[in-house]
C-alpha cells in the first residue's frame, strides 16, 4: 500500500488520527512539559487544491467535518483547527500532523518530526518557520527514534508511516514496543490502515511479541472487510494511552464510521492488551 499524505489529506483516517492526537496532546500537557516525536511527519501543512483533487478523499473526509452540525467535543477541536487555517472560509488548507501539534504547544513543550523525502522535508520546515518549538529534521524516523527519545520521560510518539515498504507493520511495532519498554510512562500511538483483519492481527501479535503491554485499539470500519486491496477503514493503536481515552476514541471512531461509513460500517474500540 502507498500512502502518501498529500493524496490522502483530510480524509476519514486523518480525521481519526487527528482528532484523537489532539486529545493526547491536550491530555498530556495537564500533566507538565510534553514532547512530542513524529515518525513520518509529511509536509506539515497540505492545500487540498493539489495532490489531494486526484482522489477527492478530503471531499468524503474534512469537507464533511466542517459541514456538520453535529460534532462531538472530541472532534470540534479539530474543526476549530481547519478553521482557523481557512480565515477565508472554505476547506482549501488541511494541517497535518506537524501543525496541529505545533499550534498546541506550550511553555516547556517541544515537537520535533522526522521526514525522509528531501521535498517533503523542505515543506516541513516551512510549515514550522513560526513555531520556534517545533522542528523538522531529515531521516528515518524509525532509526532515529531510540536516540530522540532517549532523554526524555513521559514522551508522546506518533508513528504513521505511509506504508510503502513491505516491512512498515513490523518495524512501527518493534520502534512503538522499544519505547515504551525503555519508558514505561511513554505513550505512543501507531496509525494503520484497516484492509482485512489478518494482517492486522499479525500486527498486533508483533507488538505483543515485542512486550508492549496496555494496547488500545481505536477502530474505524467505513465498510466491511471484503476487499482486501482497498484501505476499508484505519485504526489508532496506543500504547499506555492516557484515562480516558477509551471514552473518546469511541467518540471519534464512532461518529467518522456513522457519518462517513457505507451500508456496513462500524466503530470498534477495544483493549488488546490491558
Amino acid at each position: 500500500m502507498n500512502y502518501r499524505h498529500s493524496f490522502h489529506a483530510g480524509n476519514f483516517a486523518d480525521l481519526v488520527k487527528h482528532a484523537l492526537l489532539l486529545w493526547l496532546v491536550d491530555r498530556m500537557r495537564a500533566r507538565g512539559p510534553l514532547t512530542v516525536i513524529d515518525t513520518h511527519a509529511g509536509a506539515g501543512l497540505y492545500d487540498l487544491t493539489g495532490d489531494a483533487v486526484r482522489s477527492r478523499e478530503a471531499e468524503a473526509g474534512v469537507a464533511r467535518l466542517m459541514a456538520s452540525d453535529t460534532l462531538p467535543l472530541a472532534i470540534k477541536a479539530l474543526a476549530e483547527e481547519v478553521t482557523a487555517l481557512n480565515p477565508d472560509g472554505g476547506v482549501r488548507f488541511y494541517p497535518g500532523s506537524p501543525q496541529l501539534v505545533a499550534r498546541r504547544l506550550g511553555e516547556g513543550d517541544a515537537y520535533l518530526g522526522f521526514e525522509m523525502n528531501p521535498p517533503v522535508v523542505e515543506l516541513l520546515e516551512q510549515a514550522l518557520a513560526d513555531y520556534p518549538a517545533a522542528e523538522g529534521r531529515a531521516g528515518d524516523g524509525y532509526e532515529a527514534l531510540a536516540g530522540a527519545t532517549a532523554n526524555l520521560r513521559g514522551p508522546l510518539v506518533l508513528i504513521d508511516p505511509p506504508f510503502e515498504q513491505a516491512d512498515d507493520y513490523q518495524r512501527a511495532a518493534d520502534a512503538a514496543a522499544a519505547v515504551v519498554r525503555r519508558d514505561p510512562t511513554a505513550t505512543v500511538a501507531i496509525w494503520t490502515p484497516l484492509k482485512d483483519m489478518e494482517t492486522f492481527d499479525g500486527f498486533l501479535r508483533r507488538l505483543a511479541g515485542a512486550g508492549a503491554s496496555r494496547v488500545l485499539v481505536a477502530e474505524a470500519r467505513l465498510r466491511p472487510l471484503t476487499n482486501p486491496m482497498k484501505m476499508n477503514g484505519c485504526t489508532l493503536v496506543m500504547l499506555n494511552p492516557p484515562e480516558g481515552a477509551e471514552a473518546v476514541a469511541q467518540q471519534v471512531c464512532g461518529w467518522v464510521a456513522e457519518t462517513l461509513g457505507d451500508t456496513g460500517a462500524r466503530a470498534e474500540v477495544w483493549w488488546a492488551s490491558p
